[in-house]
């Protein structure tokens, strides 16, 4: 069972926003009965055509989707286009007070719309992501033949969404969640998203406060290292740091792992090249 906020729950049992606009300026729909979701969303804008006035939506899905779908109604009232195209899933779940990960995919779904709506209506292409009703040619690769979903698509909701797991990407888009043939597939895009993030981390300054020092040992740890043993079931937790000492306990696969010595050196060694050349990495058992 999971853990639902009080405000998901309010959104799903007093939906706002529910219906259509016969005459919305904008349509985005999303989704398809086959996948068990979908998604219409309508906008109505001002007599300028600047700022959005009214929101409604209809959808077919679980708690979740009908709690987003109310949630992002209530969210891109009285925005221009271009501040709405600016609201990511992960405010939209914030907005809510936090969604199961299992259940992100409800949050996407709904920035999908939106984003189709938009697009519809300035008459430019449709996002790569647009449509999973598997009866229109998409751009870029399908990878999820089951949900018809891109790797363009794909890696930008890994991207956005820092995910570091198949499972991770399967809540969040549904991608994987059927046969799973596509699994190989999404751990290779998740792969290629983590290397491009690494190419764009920051360069090790040249002089630091004892202070700054302990932050960038924290920020490394939580966005560089982190995240790769994440990829592999593992994890780890920052016990201490005194000096140049940090000290670290292997969490999850990495606990006990016969090669946790050498997963160590590579964590000395990622916060030597990144924060300070004395460093000291100790695995601590606790």
């Amino acid at each position: 069972m999971w853990d639902y906020t009080d405000k998901v729950k309010e959104h799903f049992l007093n939906p706002r926003n529910v219906g259509d606009i016969a005459d919305a300026d904008a349509v985005g729909e999303v989704g398809s009965l086959a996948c068990g979701d979908a998604l219409k969303l309508f906008i109505k804008l001002d007599d300028n055509k600047e700022r959005i006035v009214d929101a409604k939506f209809q959808t077919f899905g679980c708690g979740s989707a009908i709690a987003s779908s109310s949630a992002l109604t209530e969210m891109i009232k009285g925005k221009t286009l271009d501040e709405a195209l600016g609201v990511t899933n992960q405010e939209i779940a914030d907005f809510l007070g936090g969604l199961p990960e299992e259940k992100m995919h409800c949050s996407v779904m709904g920035q999908e719309a939106l984003e189709v709506a938009i697009a519809k209506y300035r008459g430019g292409p449709l996002p790569v992501h647009h449509d999973h009703g598997h009866d229109q040619e998409q751009e870029g690769e399908i990878v999820c033949k089951c949900f018809g979903l891109t790797d363009g698509f794909l890696k930008k909701v890994i991207a956005q969404n820092r995910l570091h797991t198949a499972e991770q990407v399967t809540h969040f888009t549904k991608a994987g969640g059927a046969c799973g043939g596509c699994i190989p597939k999404i751990k290779e895009l998740i792969a290629e998203v983590l290397g491009e993030q690494k190419q764009d981390a920051p360069k090790r300054p040249e002089k630091l406060t004892n202070l700054r020092k302990m932050q960038l040992i924290q920020e490394v740890l939580e966005n560089e290292i982190r995240p790769q043993l994440w990829s592999d079931g593992g994890d780890l937790e920052l016990i201490d740091i005194a000096g140049a000492t940090v000290q670290i306990a292997f969490r999850k696969a990495c606990a006990g792992c016969a090669s946790s010595g050498y997963t160590a050196k590579f964590v000395e060694q990622k916060l030597r090249d990144l924060v300070s050349d004395d460093i000291v990495v100790e695995e601590v058992q606790q």
